[in-house]
């Protein structure tokens, strides 16, 4: 029987760094980083997780009861803006950006099995396909990329699964 091997992540120190970061650049861009739109930032990182503006609200909702939708959408299109967050179109979800203090093209790698999020840098996959893309006079206007699969956390319970059926 194999053993799992899983990395130690201190998330309280990641979100403490996200949170730093995003107040940095706010300041460098002359933004307001208001306490609802920190708080949403917040909350979008309390995991890395994608998560979905209704799921925002009903946290928010612990919170403030009074919290309306459109309170959300507005911070999300503020972090969105500001580069401090990244929308996953295909599941109408939201991620904290990893690298927002530079201008990046990144793919996002989703598991179907845990809903983990990772980010990764994809410059080279971009230039291919805005070479494409003008290769046959075409000019991209919005370019998003996201794989669906299975983490290798997954695919190796995936494995000891199987192995047990054995």
């Amino acid at each position: 029987m194999s053993k799992i091997l899983v990395a130690q992540h201190n998330h309280k120190s990641c979100i403490k760094q996200a949170l730093n970061s995003a107040e940095t650049i706010c300041k460098q861009k002359k933004l307001r980083l208001t306490p609802i739109r920190k708080r949403i930032f917040e909350l979008i990182w309390s995991n890395h997780k994608a998560v979905g503006a209704y799921d925002l609200l009903e946290s928010l909702h612990l919170e403030d009861p009074k919290a309306k939708p459109v309170t959300i959408y507005r911070a999300l299109d503020f972090l969105l803006a500001a580069g401090l967050i990244h929308k996953i179109k295909s599941l109408n979800a939201f991620i904290g950006c990893l690298r927002p203090e530079i201008s990046h093209n990144a793919m996002l790698l989703i598991c179907n099995v845990c809903q983990q999020t990772d980010e990764v840098e994809a410059q080279n996959i971009y230039q291919n396909i805005c070479q494409i893309a003008e290769n046959n006079a075409f000019l991209p206007q919005n370019i998003s990329l996201e794989l669906h699969g299975v983490c290798n956390s997954c695919h190796q319970i995936q494995e000891i699964d199987l192995n047990n059926l054995s």
